[in-house]
């Protein structure tokens, strides 16, 4: 399946990708691939070392004639969403991602695919390989664990690199020059709740939310897409009064959209009709709204043979409803000067209701740091009225645009030579690294850009063939026009 994928054009982009994606590499479960681009590096004779968080660097000098250029650090991250369609059987932790072309895109088998950010990763693989390619001295930095925190990022010590500008290629637009990020930080909300003994005789129902789309946390956010913990909650809160929560589980990642909950609660016998009434009542609304965006979407209601013995206290079932409820989700600010780009939104990630102890998982973005701290508080105020302690952690800064930056351009100009159009320069709301490591390296001339990816975080994840060869062709560009020092 894979091998048809190498055929593609540019082959040794694609090639470089194939090879990638054959090494399983979760965030935070990134030894193989460290090793991977260790052992990468090190067969080219290039100088490769791996700092004390776990980056990699490979550096290679200039070509000839490009040795008054410039020096440029080009940036990816090693590490990729996972995430699975429920019906898919695949282990991350084992497997490497099985790829297939449909028409002009290269999809997964039920799974993300890893173009965010593989594709990148391969792109600076290529050029590290390659024999003909005419550029500067190149420092491949290779950060671990963007998706899931950035500590890559946030390890990297000031002056291991030296090159003067950063290209990060983790945009995924490919009309896009992206100049500036979100910021973001982690907030968990936790609680411990009494269990008591689930009502005599009561039925078993597992209620089941499927088929989002889900989706970058980031960069769909905008979209007004179903979050299946709130889903969730609208339906739970709609029987309160009739059920009993067991358990709650919706949602993976903290930077994806939850496209699935399932909940197990407990129904007095001779509640059943009015549960099923409201349940059916709420359903119908949920999937009328959701009509035009979420076409595959199920809930689904299903009885139980196996009783439940302990389920949540109700006073705490009515203050976790409630809490959830007046939970923020989605867009909370658009910016006031940069049109149609988010300014600060919410996603409430992950819920966990098992075993007398709640969690629920956010990640809230911004690229307005005051704007963030507001929306964080607002939440932490809902939980802590309802009893919860929150937390705040993973905290990192957006990345401030620079409209007269000077790679900025270079690249304008190249793309309007190029492609006859001009290309969108923008900020994005997603989390690139660039604010992170301008802490240390606040001199360095910073620029992020990539080819067409669709779906990024989701399984639907997919990369545009034709785009990669557009993108390819504007990187090799770059490479022969970056400024004399």
């Amino acid at each position: 399946m894979n091998e048809t994928i190498r055929t593609l054009a540019p082959k040794e982009v694609w090639n470089k990708f194939a090879d990638l994606n054959a090494v399983p590499r979760p965030s935070k479960k990134e030894e193989r691939v460290i090793q991977f681009m260790m052992d990468f590096g090190n067969n080219l004779h290039l100088k490769t070392i791996k700092d004390k968080v776990g980056n990699v660097i490979i550096t290679k000098p200039a070509t000839k004639g490009f040795e008054n250029r410039k020096a440029i650090v080009m940036q990816s991250h090693l590490d990729m969403v996972h995430q699975k369609n429920n019906d898919t059987n695949f282990d991350f932790d084992t497997q490497g991602i099985e790829m297939f072309v449909d028409g002009d895109w290269v999809r997964a088998k039920g799974t993300t695919l890893g173009a965010d950010n593989g594709l990148g990763v391969a792109t600076i693989m290529a050029i590290l390989e390659s024999k003909t390619i005419r550029h500067p001295k190149i420092e491949a930095l290779f950060t671990i664990d963007e998706e899931t925190g950035m500590t890559g990022a946030m390890g990297l010590e000031g002056g291991v690199l030296t090159g003067d500008i950063l290209l990060n290629l983790d945009t995924e637009e490919d009309d896009e020059i992206g100049v500036g990020c979100a910021g973001g930080i982690d907030i968990t909300a936790t609680k411990k709740y009494s269990e008591v003994p689930a009502p005599e005789d009561a039925i078993t129902y597992n209620l089941t939310v499927k088929g989002l789309q889900g989706g970058h946390s980031g960069m769909d956010i905008i979209k007004g897409l179903g979050n299946a913990n709130k889903m969730m909650n609208r339906l739970l809160y709609a029987t309160r009064n009739v059920m009993h929560i067991a358990e709650v589980k919706g949602g993976s990642l903290r930077n994806a959209i939850p496209r699935e909950s399932i909940a197990k609660v407990a129904v007095v016998k001779g509640q059943e009709h009015a549960f099923i009434s409201e349940l059916k009542n709420i359903k119908d609304e949920i999937i009328n709204e959701y009509l035009s965006l979420e076409p595959d979407l199920e809930i689904v209601i299903e009885k139980d043979i196996r009783a439940v013995a302990k389920v949540m206290g109700q006073v705490e079932q009515q203050d976790f409803l409630r809490a959830m409820s007046a939970a923020l989700n989605g867009v909370y600010r658009m910016s006031p000067s940069i049109q149609d780009l988010v300014e600060t939104s919410n996603n409430i990630a992950k819920v966990t209701l098992v075993d007398g102890k709640v969690m629920v998982e956010h990640l809230t973005r911004s690229s307005v740091e005051s704007s963030k701290e507001d929306l964080a508080n607002n939440l932490q105020s809902v939980f802590e009225m309802a009893g919860f302690e929150v937390s705040f952690s993973g905290e990192y800064p957006g990345w401030e645009p620079n409209m007269n930056s000077a790679i900025l351009k270079v690249l304008h100009k190249l793309y309007v030579d190029i492609n006859g159009e001009e290309p969108n320069v923008a900020a994005c709301h997603a989390g690139l690294e660039c604010g992170i490591l301008g802490q240390n390296y606040p001199a360095m001339d910073m620029i992020s850009f990539g080819p067409t990816i669709k779906g990024a975080h989701s399984p639907d994840e997919r990369a545009s063939i034709s785009s990669l060869q557009k993108y390819w062709k504007f990187v090799l560009k770059i490479l022969e026009n970056i400024p004399k020092k």
